[in-house]
């Protein structure tokens, strides 16, 4: 038997969900649940400075809301370091990873060319991800189709100078433990998908499919972020649903509108396994 599509949600509790977080949510979860099969839910809790007291009790309490209900434990990344550790070590270990003492200034002055690629600093500061072939082989993304990667500039950071493990690193390690096989995520990831598909290939990780659905953005065109203060999802928890499914490309029959979260997320899930298109103008 075929394995089951395994997905999943992976916020960081920095803040409640907004409207661009709440899509990512509902888009990850019909493609996994609309193919029957898995949902896990990640917390992404590595950025320490960026952590908010009581968002992870508010993220689930909004999920929960949305009737969106994930499979298995919630995995927190603050209790496998070791995890991550590991990786980060055997990348050290075959070159992959190399040390960079270079600051942001610096690497801002050297319009992120690093030296300490030729040039082994004398003290690390951080650790970096060697570039290579495999970061910039073509791939398909399952909403916006062919994508041909570019060099990253500069080298992303696999341990951050203030000694936190990268959320390029972490997320890559976890899909891989969890056996994900879809990534549903909003574009504003898109550009490091080459990169995590490199460390995929070095750590000995298979390689899941993408989509990046499009940002929402506000009135002035600037995408909705709990780091730019984007305020969290506003209204009904059903009227989150008809705004997502709309911006998915849905028609939405009028006998539904105003109904609960429940109920769409049943209606959807029957479409889907009826063959209705996860985004039919994807």
């Amino acid at each position: 038997m075929p394995s089951p599509v395994r997905g999943r949600f992976a916020p960081t509790p920095s803040g409640p969900l907004h409207a661009g977080s709440v899509l990512a949510a509902i888009g990850s979860y019909l493609s996994a649940k609309g193919a029957g099969g898995l949902w896990y839910l990640r917390m992404e809790d590595l950025d320490r400075p960026r952590l908010q007291p009581g968002a992870a009790s508010t993220i689930l309490a909004q999920l929960e809301a949305l009737a969106l209900e994930w499979d298995g434990a919630i995995l927190w990344q603050s209790q496998h370091l070791e995890r991550y550790g590991a990786a980060l070590n055997q990348l050290m270990a075959t070159g992959i990873a190399y040390p960079c003492g270079c600051s942001r200034a610096a690497l801002q002055q050297s319009a992120g060319n690093c030296p300490c690629l030729e040039r082994p600093p004398a003290k690390a500061r951080a650790w970096r991800l060697r570039p290579g072939p495999r970061a910039m082989e073509a791939w398909e993304d399952r909403w916006r189709g062919p994508q041909h990667p570019t060099v990253q500039h500069p080298p992303p950071a696999l341990l951050r100078a203030d000694q936190i493990i990268a959320y390029v690193l972490a997320s890559v390690v976890d899909d891989g433990f969890q056996g994900v096989t879809e990534v549903v995520r909003g574009e504003d990831l898109l550009p490091l998908t080459g990169v995590q598909r490199q460390l995929q290939a070095a750590l000995d990780l298979p390689h899941p499919g993408y989509a990046h659905l499009p940002l929402i953005r506000d009135d002035r065109g600037r995408k909705l972020s709990k780091s730019a203060g984007a305020p969290g999802v506003a209204g009904s928890p059903g009227r989150a649903w008809e705004f997502c499914l709309r911006y998915l490309g849905w028609d939405l029959p009028a006998d539904l509108m105003g109904a609960d979260a429940t109920t769409w997320r049943n209606w959807a899930i029957q479409r889907l396994h009826c063959g209705a298109p996860l985004w039919p103008q994807g």
